[in-house]
């Protein structure tokens, strides 16, 4: 195989390309927030306990969760192509049969399933970016997948409460799901036509780490299982699960060194985690994303439980959040590779203001123009969130090695999932202790979101931290520049020293 192969076609076509694994990711996004709003829906259309419905939202972000890493690696070795169009056809087929769903228990099932083909699409997203587009344009096509990680979590709960307004209470909740179908069958139908096709190494082939896939998806699960049930297993036993996951993640790290010692592939390259790029931008994404998406959560729980909202009403309430992440992230796309991690640190600065002012509109308005006095911190604090997800996963991502690059983002996304949980158990236990203490839902949601503005802190502390790092001990800004760390990992395999050569522009 040449470089002259691999390199993509100068035309549109990539754009075209990318535009399809944008659209799988906004549905497969989408639906981590989307059922928020249409729990009400299924407890009254199909008779669903508070444990199922905890289970269709805490389910998804656990199955997504676990799929990340593993199905990142079986791109990187078989081909983003096929994995990606296998599990965006699981995906829909999965949302469909969630829509059709004839009890609690099966859709709990569709669900686990549809969670599980939504981490299987979303690392092969990265992956074929790192794949397609090299310097500037990458960062752009970064810049678009931040738009649409911000913007598909923001808009959820808007797009929920639109169709059960549409539909009615009794089946809305089925359309939550339906919606996913025609995006499903056309983006799947265009992937065939113009997802590229790199071609396969003629050379060794690696083998995959079944035995790190276990310990691993363990370690994770002991990590999140407590957390994404936090409200529903009332015991305190249920955090002895948190050391256990930790022993066991330990346990992976050093089977995963083994197994570079024995000249053998590994699940994940250890050698990534020695490029502070990826490790602390790792780090931000996961306490960025464990402040940012229990906003959502509690607050339209708020307006919904509190203020007698309805729920396409309490989705309007984020929508200027969904629109200026979007902006904020085109924007970031174009300016990262001028401003670098000085952008994430203005980008995190916005989104505390953002929420801070959310509080003090809390604390100031009347209940029924809370949304409107909530509509320009939420400006802010999306625009913030644009500059932060979109340049964050261009410079965690830019020095990886593109044979890499499905594993490296399914660690990043895992991250991100175990954040979301982390946070929404944490905010959500500030939250609910207040309301069941008999305080007032007003003194409940100020001090879930300055818990969530805690978070968001934390995430700001660590950019500020790689920035000044950086000014002290330059690291490569582009994968240009030779990656010393990541060598052992580029001579484990001939097809991803090509690619490498490909993203060098050689």
């Amino acid at each position: 195989m040449t470089t002259v192969q691999a390199r993509p076609a100068a035309d549109d076509r990539r754009w075209k390309a990318l535009a399809v694994c944008l659209a799988a990711g906004f549905i497969s996004l989408l639906d981590t927030s989307i059922v928020n709003v249409a729990l009400p829906s299924m407890e009254r259309g199909l008779g669903a306990s508070e444990a199922a419905q905890s289970w269709v939202v805490s389910g998804y972000a656990l199955t997504f969760g676990l799929a990340l890493v593993p199905a990142g690696r079986l791109g990187d070795m078989h081909g983003r192509r096929q994995a990606f169009l296998i599990g965006l056809a699981l995906f829909t087929v999965a949302s469909a049969a969630c829509g059709l769903a004839a009890g609690p228990s099966w859709l709990v099932l569709f669900r686990l399933v549809q969670g599980a083909a939504a981490g299987m699409v979303a690392p092969q997203t990265s992956g074929l970016i790192q794949q397609m587009f090299q310097g500037s344009e990458r960062a752009k096509a970064f810049g678009l997948l931040g738009s649409v990680i911000g913007v598909s979590t923001a808009v959820g709960p808007l797009a929920g409460g639109l169709l059960i307004d549409a539909v009615g209470t009794d089946d809305g909740w089925r359309w939550v799901f339906f919606v996913n179908l025609p995006i499903g069958v056309a983006a799947f139908t265009a992937g065939l036509r113009l997802l590229p096709r790199f071609p396969a190494s003629p050379g060794k082939r690696e083998t995959f780490d079944l035995f790190g896939v276990l310990l691993l998806g363990c370690g994770v699960l002991a990590l999140m299982l407590p957390l994404v049930q936090e409200q529903q297993w009332t015991g305190r036993e249920k955090w002895t699960m948190l050391p256990v996951g930790a022993l066991l993640l330990g346990a992976f790290w050093a089977w995963e060194k083994r197994q570079g010692r024995r000249g053998r592939a590994p699940l994940v390259d250890l050698a990534l985690f020695s490029l502070r790029s990826f490790t602390l931008g790792a780090l931000i994404s996961l306490t960025y994303f464990a402040g940012f998406t229990t906003v959502f959560f509690v607050y339209t729980l708020y307006l919904q439980n509190s203020l007698g909202y309805s729920a396409l009403a309490a989705g309007l309430t984020v929508l200027p959040f969904a629109a200026a992440s979007a902006v904020g992230a085109a924007l970031g796309g174009r300016l990262v590779v001028r401003f670098g991690r000085k952008l994430v640190v203005l980008g995190l600065t916005g989104v505390a203001l953002g929420l801070l002012g959310v509080v003090a509109a809390v604390r100031l308005v009347p209940g029924d123009d809370l949304g409107w006095a909530s509509a320009l911190p939420m400006l802010i604090g999306g625009i913030g969130s644009g500059l932060t997800v979109s340049p964050n996963t261009t410079l965690t991502l830019t020095l990886v090695p593109v044979h890499r690059a499905g594993a490296a983002g399914g660690v990043l996304q895992t991250g991100q999932r175990v954040g979301s949980a982390a946070g929404i158990a944490v905010v959500g236990a500030v939250y609910f202790a207040q309301m069941a203490n008999h305080g007032s839902p007003e003194r409940a949601i100020q001090l879930g979101l300055l818990t969530a503005v805690g978070l968001i802190v934390i995430a700001l502390a660590l950019a500020v931290a790689d920035l000044r790092e950086r000014e002290v001990h330059p690291e490569p800004e582009s994968a240009a520049e030779p990656d010393k760390a990541a060598e052992p990992a580029r001579r484990g395999s001939e097809e991803g020293g090509t690619e490498e050569r490909v993203a060098r522009g050689s």
